[in-house]
């Protein structure tokens, strides 16, 4: 475009007249009046300010591009005032100059802020977020997921993934590493990946960063839940628990985990419907397993006759470990491992957890055991999918067969003297 028709691109008609005859004052802009229809008031270059009916003023510029007379909103009086409204002007033109259309620029300038907006890392999360809720995923698992990304946002959620780096990610890990928070800081950066992997599946990032970072933090010192897993001392447990006088209903869910040795809390969320005692066998439902997959418990003899003199206490309710406070909600997590306390054990020594420990132990030391039958009845999945996919029938005879002698083990042990 030739340089002396520049204007003229601008105003889409002769400008004989130039700018300097038709510039306005801030005085003009202010006492500006509405009428019965818009009044246009020129400022040169194709730039108005449009008086409405209403007494709004706007910013408009008035331009032709490719042959098509064009406007382009620039913003409100007084919030753009002459100046900024003139800088806007200038830029179109600089643009016009190079061939470029100013609304299309705009346009695509706006799709570039929305993209930018809808790919920060704290919008992708959210989104990953509402990803585990859709496969339903634990609820405890979700909110802890929710609060670590809580922690990565502070750093850098508003930020577009893209253009988030190693650096970036290690500076807010060190934050949760410096206040002590180790195996906090190891969690919130695999949380941090998961988000940029998602981000990568979904075509909004190339790359996660916080793979350059294994090692990077401090490994915080594993802590095993505390177990007891030789048979005397375990036999010991057994006994002190058979002499609890708390409520019945505590003896009773102390003692059904020792013979079931199922997570804690499945057997406190544990239902009455779940149980068909006719072919003694107690299906949980997958939203409440830790992997999300139906899980069966053959119940021995002793479960049964257990579950029987429980059915007498609880049995007219949903659960069969009520809280105290309602019996519409289960029994507290904090329970069984404050009736542990009770019982002179201390956390250091025995957690409700534990007796997981001590069927495993206790169950692989046997022999008699395929260790696959043992991991399903602890319900611990095969990370191997396809050897998942052939396992026979999850060991099914084998365990009913296991549990029972297990039950038989605990009878034993609960036998035995020093």
């Amino acid at each position: 475009m030739r340089a002396n028709s520049l204007v003229d691109s601008l105003v889409g008609r002769s400008t004989n007249r130039g700018y300097t005859n038709m510039t306005l004052t801030d005085i003009e802009i202010r006492s500006a009046k509405p009428a019965a229809s818009v009044v246009k008031l020129s400022d040169g270059g194709g730039l108005q300010l449009w008086v409405e009916r209403d007494g709004g003023k706007r910013w408009r510029l008035a331009y032709r591009f490719a042959g098509k007379q064009k406007a382009l909103a620039l913003g409100v009086y007084p919030e753009l005032g002459l100046k900024g409204a003139r800088a806007l002007r200038d830029e179109a033109r600089r643009l016009l100059a190079d061939g470029r259309d100013p609304g299309a620029v705009r346009k695509q300038t706006r799709l570039v802020a929305a993209n930018a907006a809808a790919n920060t890392f704290e919008a992708i999360a959210a989104e990953l977020v509402a990803k585990k809720r859709a496969e339903a995923k634990a609820d405890a698992t979700i909110a802890k997921t929710e609060w670590l990304l809580g922690l990565a946002n502070e750093g850098f959620g508003s930020r577009p993934i893209s253009e988030i780096s190693a650096a970036d990610v290690l500076a807010v890990l060190r934050r949760v590493e410096g206040r002590g928070r180790l195996e906090s800081a190891r969690r919130l950066r695999a949380a941090i990946g998961q988000v940029f992997r998602y981000a990568i599946a979904t075509g909004r990032a190339e790359n996660d960063p916080s793979g350059a970072l294994r090692g990077a933090i401090a490994s915080p010192v594993v802590r095993h839940r505390a177990a007891i897993i030789e048979p005397q001392a375990f036999g010991a447990l057994l006994r002190a628990i058979a002499g609890y006088e708390g409520a019945p209903e505590t003896k009773a869910a102390l003692q059904l985990l020792g013979l079931t040795f199922v997570r804690p809390g499945e057997l406190r969320a544990a239902e009455w419907s779940e149980f068909d005692l006719a072919n003694a066998v107690w299906s949980i439902p997958p939203e409440k397993m830790k992997m999300k997959r139906p899980h069966r418990v053959p119940l021995a003899a002793q479960a049964m006759t257990l579950l029987e003199g429980l059915r007498a206490l609880t049995g007219g309710g949903k659960y069969l470990f009520p809280s105290v406070r309602s019996a519409q909600r289960c029994m507290s997590e904090n329970t069984l491992n404050a009736a542990l306390r009770r019982l002179g054990y201390a956390s250091e020594q025995m957690s409700a957890h534990g007796f997981r420990s001590a069927a495993s132990s206790i169950l692989n030391e046997n022999g008699q055991w395929n260790p696959d039958a043992i991991e399903r009845q602890l319900a611990h999945v095969d990370n191997d999918s396809v050897r998942r996919a052939y396992a026979r029938a999850d060991f099914w005879d084998e365990r009913v067969r296991m549990m029972a002698w297990w039950a038989n083990r605990c009878d034993e042990m609960r036998a035995l003297v020093r």
